[in-house]
């Protein structure tokens, strides 16, 4: 299994909800987040004055998945996330040793 972070602009949520629900995964953990990479933040101005916004809002999506969806879960988001634009998000994709459902005491993927 593997759990799979995403962090994506918070406007492509449902975007990637729905073709994360389109090759089968069933849950996910969405938080909202603040962040800035290569992008930098950008200045606004507020009743007539500048000011800079380092921490840009993004949404985080944390999902596990067995490895055998792991390929089609990475593509559903890239796909759904991309805008071609600086800023669209990363994806990381870790090991899970174990996942444990507290209603059932399951273990592994039947957990999932």
């Amino acid at each position: 299994m593997k759990l799979i972070i995403a962090i994506i602009k918070p406007f492509k949520l449902d975007e990637v909800k729905e073709a994360l629900g389109a090759v089968g995964i069933q849950g996910m953990t969405v938080t909202e987040v603040k962040g800035f990479g290569r992008q930098k933040g950008h200045t606004e101005i507020y009743r007539g004055s500048e000011y800079t916004v380092d921490f840009l809002p993004k949404v985080k999506i944390e999902l596990a998945v067995a490895d055998d969806l792991v390929s089609k879960a990475i593509g559903a988001i890239a796909t759904a996330a991309k805008t071609g634009k600086i800023g669209d998000g990363k994806i990381f994709v870790l090991p899970v040793e174990d996942v444990i459902r507290i209603r059932t005491d399951e273990h592994g993927e039947t957990a999932v």
